[in-house]
């Protein structure tokens, strides 16, 4: 099928030079000047080896992916802004099912959600209280993969191939309404043969079933899309809770989705590809619109700006990318990477100009774009003993910016959830007079 000039799918790159920012310890105050600098009051010793240490994490990234070049930002020019910013653990929330492993996070109207192996905890994101638990008493549906909102109601992706409804009651406690696909949408479907296809050799199921766990859920305009790794994105109507479409996405597991306010769907995938999907104005189904090929190793994790212009990826390969609409176009082009986490990203989160990657390397990344499109490591937030799954971030008075204060919230396989405070402020440094 011949394709629209912004349909292309041609990845352009732009060079930039690499210039990793050092990690710094959790309770830590520096002063970061263009972006990078070191902290001093840090020994001369300890900045050195942070150096090292580094250095040889964004190597180890270079030799997967020479060809991206970095985009963390230099130290130059003498009228940069000077950021000064500070970071504490300020609290560490342990569910009641400690033993099992933190899958995911999320918040929705000021509360945060974290799911324990198959329990979902409710905290107030004021004082970290704890509101509710559910789905606690269904070991049987696996470990809870993701949590998604529309309105009143919250949908969860399961382990056991299923995606739980549930309902927000009085009192912010969750009421189990249904579970996809819904015993009246098989019902309309079971009886005819066309309505069925084969997931191996002699077992068929319906096609509006995922066949295998459904690893993302994201909502936007009244619809729902899941991913599984049985390769599929499902599409589901957010008003009947019935499934309208279901496409094969990618030729090995699909673990994540996400969705531009206009409709645009990208999924990740461990065949390495990143696959982006739109409805044509005139047409019924989603069709793929480019294939974004510049990982080598398996993608875990996606995220969209504000404006959905710009899309990060986070894959084993120890690199986030960061793709951005070229002008005049609709498709993505990769722009360059961020180097520093020394094994796989597996989580991404983007709130303003803000970023935050966990990683396997048991480290919180904070990454901020600057106007000219380069981005510097703000700070890394170290505390947990296992690789961190979930991350999530809401900001505080002035909206992050300026003298803003963040709350970074990490979960990780240690079953531990801990809770950042981020300030971050800026002034102009002051021109050297010659």
């Amino acid at each position: 099928m011949k394709l629209p000039p912004w349909l292309s799918a041609t990845c352009s790159s732009r060079t930039s030079t690499v210039s990793v920012p050092q990690p710094q310890p959790t309770y830590q105050k520096r002063h970061v000047v263009s972006d990078a600098s070191s902290s001093s009051d840090n020994p001369s010793s300890s900045s050195s080896s942070d150096t090292c240490s580094t250095s040889l994490h964004s190597n180890l990234s270079l030799q997967t992916l020479p060809s991206v070049p970095s985009l963390q930002k230099l130290i130059s020019q003498l009228d940069a802004p000077t950021l000064s910013v500070s970071h504490l653990c300020f609290t560490t929330l342990t569910p009641s099912l400690s033993s099992l492993q933190i899958t995911c996070l999320a918040v929705h109207h000021n509360c945060l959600y974290a799911a324990s192996g198959h329990e979902i905890n409710v905290y107030e994101l004021s004082d970290f209280f704890h509101i509710d638990s559910f789905n606690a008493h269904d070991a049987s549906s696996g470990s809870v993969k993701s949590v998604s909102f529309s309105d009143s109601k919250v949908f969860t992706a399961h382990q056991d191939c299923k995606i739980k409804v549930w309902e927000i009651i009085p009192g912010k406690r969750h009421k189990l309404l249904t579970t996809l696909p819904t015993v009246n949408d098989r019902l309309l479907r079971f009886a005819l043969p066309k309505n069925y296809v084969t997931i191996r050799r002699h077992v068929k199921r319906l096609w509006i079933q995922h066949a295998d766990a459904v690893t993302g859920i994201a909502v936007n305009d009244g619809l729902v899309y899941s991913v599984s790794w049985d390769k599929s994105l499902k599409i589901w109507r957010d008003s009947s809770l019935r499934c309208e479409e279901s496409v094969k996405a990618h030729e090995d597991a699909v673990s994540a989705v996400a969705v531009a306010k206009d409709g645009t769907i990208y999924t990740g995938s461990a065949d390495r590809r990143i696959r982006m999907w739109a409805k044509p104005q005139d047409g019924k189904r989603h069709v793929l619109v480019a294939t974004l090929e510049k990982h080598k190793s398996a993608v875990n994790a996606l995220a969209l700006n504000d404006d959905g212009s710009v899309l990060f990826s986070g894959a084993c390969d120890r690199s986030i990318l960061v793709w951005e609409r070229e002008d005049s176009a609709n498709h993505m082009a990769v722009t360059g990477a961020l180097r520093g986490h020394g094994k796989a990203i597996l989580c991404l989160f983007n709130v303003g100009d803000l970023l935050l990657s966990g990683s396997a390397d048991r480290t919180v990344r904070m990454w901020r774009r600057g106007e000219d499109g380069t981005y510097c490591c703000l700070g890394v937030l170290e505390g947990h003993v296992k690789p961190v799954k979930a991350v999530v971030a809401v900001t505080g008075e002035g909206g992050g910016d300026g003298d803003g204060v963040v709350k970074v919230v990490s979960g990780s396989l240690d079953g531990v959830v801990k809770v950042w405070h981020v300030s971050v402020s800026e002034a102009m440094k002051e021109r050297k007079m010659l």
